[in-house]
């Protein structure tokens, strides 16, 4: 009876061990085995950091990379990376027990390196507004606060749904999104930019563009003749951008209406919880460049 009770002990305490052990795939495919929450986290990309914030664990980051400035708190966390790449020694001298990765914006050959010193490596990426609840869950797997990222995921799902329905069937708007400025660089049809251009009923111009990021020559920008410029470089105040486009390309609709409309890059080009406010911000443009244009309603 002892031994039966034993055995039954023994089993009972097995299950709990692989209850607290789960495993979560990342968008490489690769599962992520978790004995528990981990404690000392490194985030390789800003919106990474954004996200531990905003599913609560910001106070478990201990290396952020360069431009991490949201909240305020992630500015006092030691950088470890810069522009995608990383400083292997930095993060191993701080001992993290999982790093947070992107996987369009870190190199895999780097990734591969910090796993080979056994840091165990979680990487994710949105690629349409849809993804944007879905990470918010894996990322929360990763970090043990599935809760939190429940609530965050069902959020951010809501307020996509009510963006959509406030101005997914609004006259469509030819519009143009500025990247950078000189050379000047916008995004193609594939890029979560364009997909938030499409939330908000407009058309991005150059959605047919080959690669991600294209290089846009002046009479391609005039021969595409968008019907609102959105100014998404951050160089520069937004009357300061404005003048840019007034100089050098008068014979655009968008600069003849007055529809230029600059968007934090902070917000609009980072793959985070604050991309929705972008995207709200942006529906809003929108609007305005409609009634600049004399369309609809």
């Amino acid at each position: 009876m002892r031994g039966a009770h034993g055995r039954a002990f023994a089993l009972c305490a097995a299950l709990a061990v692989c209850a607290q052990a789960a495993a979560v795939t990342d968008d490489r495919g690769r599962a992520l085995e978790l004995k528990r929450a981990p404690q000392r986290i490194v985030t390789l990309a800003p919106h990474l950091a954004e996200l531990a914030f905003a599913l609560g664990a910001g106070g478990r980051v201990v290396g952020v990379s360069s431009y991490s400035d949201y909240p305020q708190e992630a500015t006092r966390i030691p950088v470890v990376a810069n522009n995608g790449r990383f400083d292997l020694e930095r993060i191993l001298k701080l001992k993290p027990d999982l790093a947070l990765a992107w996987v369009s914006g870190n190199p895999a050959r780097d990734i591969e390196r910090l796993e080979s010193r056994g840091i165990p490596v979680f990487a994710t990426e949105a690629r349409s507004l849809a993804d944007l609840p879905r990470v918010l869950r894996l990322v929360g797997s990763a970090l043990g606060v599935e809760p939190q990222a429940a609530r965050a995921a069902d959020d951010a799902a809501a307020r996509i749904e009510a963006l959509r329905a406030r101005y997914g069937k609004r006259p469509r708007l030819r519009v143009f999104v500025e990247i950078w400025y000189q050379p000047l660089i916008t995004v193609n049809g594939a890029h979560l930019i364009s997909d938030v251009v499409r939330l908000c009923a407009g058309e991005n111009v150059f959605a047919a563009a080959p690669v991600l990021t294209p290089l846009v020559s002046r009479e391609a920008l005039l021969a595409a003749r968008p019907q609102a410029v959105i100014m998404n470089s951050g160089f520069g105040t937004e009357g300061e951008q404005a003048s840019r486009w007034r100089l050098s390309a008068q014979a655009l609709p968008a600069v003849r209406s007055g529809a230029l409309y600059a968007i934090d890059p902070g917000l609009l080009q980072r793959p985070g919880p604050r991309l929705l406010d972008a995207a709200q911000a942006l529906c809003e443009a929108l609007e305005r460049g409609r009634k600049a244009a004399g369309i609809g309603p």
